[in-house]
């Protein structure tokens, strides 16, 4: 195991966001042809709301084709993206050949705890106990085994102990009932057994069939949460690791030993988000100066492309990639841009910098607001990419799963 070294260079926020324009396909000379493509670069796509995946993809494939065909080729045929619970217990795409890394570093301590946490849930509301919950997991298996696909309802029909019932909370001020099949399923999924297949109705659809996953060789943990943070930094880097313990959701020791792991240069961070402050959706400041941390490989100056205009959905990794956002984004636009809970907007981007907020009406039409004077090349940018957007999403009507005041204002008719 190597050990981190110490900083060589600083690395000021328009390096950052060079480096952001490339790695995250976003200038337009560095967009890519396939769903693939950009699943490689971002190296996680938010999925809890579906139509953020179609919508991250689209904004970063060339041409105006739009990115629906290659990306549910990509998820749903070839399956070389895969979406799974990741880090912060949240739904993810990656890709494929990353999902070995991700269930051993990340998803498999969930899911011991999410598999605990039904079982006695069940024995707290039902008469279930862990030998009921094994056979009824057996004969869902079975059943997607015959089937290759199935829809919880599908399941529910010819597994009918997952239409069981048992009592959450009882005897609490949260006692409800609870179906058996959401847990069960959740937690097949969450080990890896299973996975989420084509949905029905459209891509913005949540609605998903599942069946039976690939099965893979364990990886040690150590080396799972090495090969994750490389893959991260290469894509994101330079970051603290207060933007890695928030994006991974691991405890600190787990981090630095995974830095060391892959030789990590420590380099210094200037700029009004260079600090390792709170989540940019808390309103904490985020301090200036601090140390980053980048590959060993990935030290030389990158410079500046032409400038570019994107148009990013609810959730983008990009505007969600790092938990000091001062960098790219301005400390005075936080309200204007995040919901109670820290979920970002819909953004419009200009040169590397959150620069408004779009959203679409009941009619289609993409409208967005600056929050700031970008000038007139920018302006014409912005506004060949919503034409660009319109295009390609068509008579899909897209609302996001969770919804901020500005959006909402703009999306009413």
């Amino acid at each position: 195991m190597g050990e981190t070294r110490t900083r060589t260079r600083t690395i000021d926020d328009a390096e950052r966001s060079a480096r952001l324009a490339v790695r995250h396909r976003l200038a337009g000379a560095a967009r890519a042809a396939t769903a693939e493509e950009v699943g490689d670069s971002l190296v996680a796509l938010h999925g809890t709301d579906p139509a953020s995946v179609f919508l991250s993809v689209g904004a970063r494939l060339a041409g105006d084709g739009g990115p629906v065909a290659s990306a549910e080729r990509a998820l749903y045929e070839e399956r070389s993206l895969i979406r799974m619970h990741g880090m912060r217990h949240t739904i993810f795409v990656f890709p494929s050949a990353l999902a070995p890394a991700v269930r051993s570093s990340t998803t498999r301590p969930a899911a011991v705890r999410e598999r605990a946490l039904l079982v006695r849930h069940l024995a707290e509301g039902s008469s279930f106990d862990e030998a009921w919950l094994a056979e009824t997991e057996r004969l869902v298996l079975a059943e997607l085994a015959v089937r290759g696909e199935a829809t919880g309802t599908e399941l529910g029909a010819a597994v009918p102990r997952l239409r069981e019932t048992y009592v959450y909370g009882p005897g609490t001020r949260q006692e409800g009932v609870q179906s058996v099949a959401s847990r069960v399923l959740r937690v097949l999924g969450m080990e890896g057994r299973i996975v989420r297949g084509r949905p029905q109705g459209t891509w913005t659809s949540s609605r998903f069939r599942w069946a039976l996953a690939e099965e893979h060789a364990p990886v040690p943990a150590a080396e799972a949460r090495a090969e994750l943070i490389g893959r991260w930094l290469a894509a994101c880097g330079p970051a603290t690791e207060t933007d890695l313990k928030w994006w991974t959701g691991w405890k600190v020791t787990d981090v630095r030993a995974a830095l060391a792991a892959v030789g990590a240069v420590a380099v210094t961070l200037a700029g009004s988000g260079a600090g390792s402050g709170a989540a940019s959706g808390s309103g904490a400041e985020d301090g200036a100066g601090g140390t980053g941390f980048v590959l060993p490989d990935d030290l030389d100056p990158v410079p500046a492309l032409e400038p570019w205009a994107a148009l990013l959905p609810a959730l983008d990794p990009t505007a969600m990639g790092w938990q000091a956002r001062d960098w790219y984004q301005d400390p005075g636009h936080r309200a204007a841009l995040y919901d109670r809970s820290g979920n970002i907007a819909p953004t419009v981007w200009w040169d590397g910098r959150i620069v408004g907020v779009w959203a679409q009406r009941p009619d289609g039409e993409i409208v967005h607001r600056l929050l700031a004077d970008v000038g007139g090349e920018a302006v014409r940018a912005i506004g060949v990419e919503a034409t660009r957007l319109a295009a390609w999403v068509g008579d899909v009507r897209v609302t996001p799963r969770f919804r901020t005041p500005l959006e909402r204002e703009l999306a009413a008719p």
